[in-house]
């Protein structure tokens, strides 16, 4: 079975940017993972925060959407109700923590999946503690 790693927003906004510091750094952990034949995991809410970054620029927009639906690595989890319930859960008991809804959906979707790594570059997984960051 190929080893699954779950891809953050946070990745995914630094991938498409290649303006930004740490576009060279990000696009060689991409490849890396690519080469090793993972599998990349996102849901349809990290597509969501994604795209929205980028909905004023009609050229990346089209580019993310054809990262989401297009690229054979990446398969897209549907959230499952319980995945919701264990999200609300978490953010109602961690109420500390900066977590979005997409965080908290994302750390039930890994859990559920038994995802163990992430590729996020934000400290909201790392803050989360139960995941290998790899980026």
């Amino acid at each position: 079975m190929r080893e699954r790693i779950f891809m953050d927003s946070s990745f995914w906004i630094l991938l498409r940017d290649d303006k930004g510091p740490e576009y060279g750094r990000i696009v060689e952990v991409t490849r890396r993972l690519l080469c090793n034949r993972g599998q990349l995991v996102v849901t349809e809410l990290v597509l969501a925060e994604t795209h929205a970054y980028f909905c004023r620029s009609p050229l990346r927009s089209l580019q993310i959407l054809d990262d989401f639906e297009n690229n054979r690595a990446l398969h897209c989890e549907p959230t499952a109700p319980s995945d919701q319930q264990e999200a609300f859960q978490l953010l109602r008991r961690q109420r500390d923590k900066t977590w979005s809804f997409c965080d908290a959906i994302s750390f039930a979707v890994m859990r559920r999946l038994g995802i163990r790594k992430a590729a996020a570059a934000d400290h909201h997984f790392r803050q989360f503690g139960e995941f290998e960051i790899i980026c």
